[in-house]
């Protein structure tokens, strides 16, 4: 019993790693489905500083709001696969607002290339903006973030990415985002 849950324990980890936000995932030539809510919601100017208020809705609203993929994302905690995703190879000049309320999280001035098949930033609009946990679903520590407002899983920060100013790599979900050109 012992080998056979141990052997379990290697085998998730390994598929894990093998499918998580990886350096090393490989590029698919599927076309990214773009990124939108079923019901459209308002995003706030980009400078909007957050006032601290939360917003919390039942799952039966969020159900309506997005589609079954972001609703897997965001409500769920799910990871959409490595470039088929709507942002991973946006180069457009904007800003990446959540997709649950509207805040905005992510400039495309501080988004950069990881090769990982999702959109990376070096660091949020705010700090504020983000909150994080400590994510243990894969048999390792990881740094979960989440918008701060409405507690939408975003996806995982790495400090991996030494070629940015701040060291560190915000694996986001597309389906976490909707993206506003500037």
């Amino acid at each position: 019993m012992i080998i056979m849950r141990s052997l379990l324990v290697v085998c998730v980890i390994a598929t894990a790693i093998a499918t998580g936000c990886s350096q090393t995932a490989q590029k698919s030539t599927d076309q990214p489905v773009v990124s939108q809510t079923i019901v459209p919601i308002e995003v706030e100017k980009p400078d909007y500083v957050w006032d601290g208020k939360t917003i919390e809705k039942p799952d039966s609203v969020w159900q309506k709001q997005l589609s079954p993929d972001q609703y897997y994302v965001i409500r769920q905690a799910g990871t959409e696969r490595p470039f088929q995703n709507a942002y991973y190879d946006n180069h457009a000049k904007g800003i990446y607002y959540c997709v649950g309320c509207g805040l905005p999280l992510f400039s495309s001035e501080h988004k950069f290339d990881s090769g990982t098949g999702w959109p990376s930033y070096y660091q949020p609009i705010r700090p504020e903006h983000i909150g994080s946990d400590t994510d243990l679903d894969i048999g390792y520590p990881r740094t979960e973030i989440h918008c701060a407002r409405c507690d939408a899983h975003l996806g995982h920060m790495f400090n991996d990415a030494p070629q940015t100013p701040t060291g560190n790599r915000y694996c986001i979900n597309s389906a976490a985002l909707i993206f506003k050109k500037e």
